[in-house]
């Protein structure tokens, strides 16, 4: 699945041939085929082993808040993994790219990671709610899902290259006031 995203990341999915993937990974076709059906499914599986990755350095960022969390700390957690992908460029960049186009248009049979993003949206809304108090969770949840948008959006718009290779604390100074804003409202 490695050898997969590596090339998924250089030449998008539609420039993955099988036998090259299958050279690049060691591996025989009988072997793929047997294992993930199709080079698709492949691909679409190590997609989704990225997004879950990402899904787990977020949760993992976001649920360690404390109930005194401010905004800006829950902007920072929440953009994170993002924000690596964009400091350190290179295949961290390309599979964010993936997973954020992914997020925007998500392929059939995703709707099974739906807990996984409530989980997130449910840490996002406990501090949420100690900050902004009065604002109902179906708000609270739409403002994080914006905010979510806006980092897929910011690793495949032009603006993107402006921030890639930046440094962590040079992104966080640039985009954490920004997501903090949308958390606001």
């Amino acid at each position: 699945m490695d050898a997969a995203l590596d090339l998924i990341a250089e030449r998008g999915e539609e420039g993955v041939t099988l036998r090259e993937l299958t050279d690049a990974a060691g591996a025989n076709v009988a072997a793929v085929s047997y294992h993930f059906g199709s080079l698709g499914s492949l691909c679409g599986a190590a997609i989704e082993d990225a997004l879950e990755r990402y899904l787990d350095a977020q949760q993992d960022a976001v649920s360690a808040l404390g109930p005194d969390a401010t905004l800006e700390e829950l902007a920072a957690a929440f953009a994170r993994p993002m924000m690596h992908a964009l400091s350190a460029g290179g295949r961290d960049l390309a599979v964010m790219r993936i997973v954020a186009r992914s997020g925007i248009d998500p392929p059939r049979g995703w709707d099974r990671l739906g807990p996984r993003f409530n989980r997130i949206r449910a840490d996002c809304r406990r501090v949420l709610k100690a900050n902004i108090p009065g604002v109902r969770e179906k708000e609270l949840d739409f403002r994080t899902r914006a905010v979510a948008g806006m980092l897929n959006w910011l690793v495949l718009a032009p603006v993107g290259a402006d921030l890639r290779n930046k440094s962590s604390k040079q992104l966080e100074r640039l985009l954490v006031p920004v997501f903090a804003g949308a958390f606001r409202g």
